[in-house]
């Protein structure tokens, strides 16, 4: 018999507070539910992380942190990695348990270590914190690039502004405007009013007020203010 994916519906990276983990935003049935149920009871780590989601998002089950921690504290104790993350997330943000910045290191490093790039993004801010461990730039920037080359945007853009403005790393435009241009493509309005900004002053690339005005355009279709802003300084 072929094994079951409890892996349910659509994968959507979300920003809760001090951490970015992962939910499934499908709509969950109740036959789902007592199937996802009864094989996370039998151990099965991806139901348990599953089942996790159902409760952190109310999807099929009444929203329960504390509910989503349980469960995923059981995969992540198997070793899954992507649970390992999300209960990091629960300890940085006292979701679910009491708030614990260095059991949140804890749980980002050993996601990290697996490769997943949410932790080692989510380890590098606290790296750049100093939250549940002592400030590292260098530590930061570290496990920034291992995200980033994984194509996580939040990533990408935190590591070119570190190349901009030389934290953790030596100042380097050009390469902080290939990671502004890495997260820009992907839609993060950030980067997108940072590599707005770099054409406009002529950072890392030449002055190019064209190409100004295209991303900041992009930036303030989502909402970003201050690129609202560089558009009126710009009579656009």
């Amino acid at each position: 018999m072929a094994k079951k994916s409890w892996l349910i519906g659509g994968i959507l990276a979300v920003v809760l507070g001090c951490g970015t983990f992962t939910l499934r935003a499908e709509k969950v049935s109740p036959a789902q539910i007592a199937e996802c149920r009864a094989a996370a009871e039998n151990g099965d780590a991806k139901a348990q992380y599953t089942l996790g989601i159902c409760y952190a998002f109310g999807n099929g089950v009444p929203q329960s942190w504390e509910e989503a921690a349980k469960w995923w504290r059981k995969a992540a104790d198997q070793g899954f990695k992507e649970a390992q993350n999300d209960l990091g997330v629960c300890y940085a943000n006292g979701k679910g348990v009491e708030p614990d910045k260095e059991k949140a290191v804890y749980w980002y490093r050993k996601a990290a270590d697996q490769g997943d790039a949410k932790a080692q993004f989510n380890l590098g801010l606290c790296y750049a914190n100093g939250e549940g461990v002592e400030p590292d730039k260098e530590k930061a920037v570290y496990w920034y690039r291992k995200a980033a080359e994984q194509g996580l945007k939040e990533a990408q853009y935190k590591l070119g502004v570190c190349y901009f403005i030389g934290q953790g790393v030596e100042p380097y435009k050009e390469r902080s405007v290939y990671w502004f241009r890495k997260a820009a493509e992907q839609g993060l309005k950030e980067a997108q009013f940072a590599l707005g900004l770099c054409y406009e002053v002529g950072g890392g690339v030449p002055r190019d007020y064209e190409k100004a005005v295209y991303w900041y355009r992009k930036a303030v279709e989502q909402g970003h203010k201050d690129a609202q802003e560089a558009l009126k300084r710009l009579g656009k």
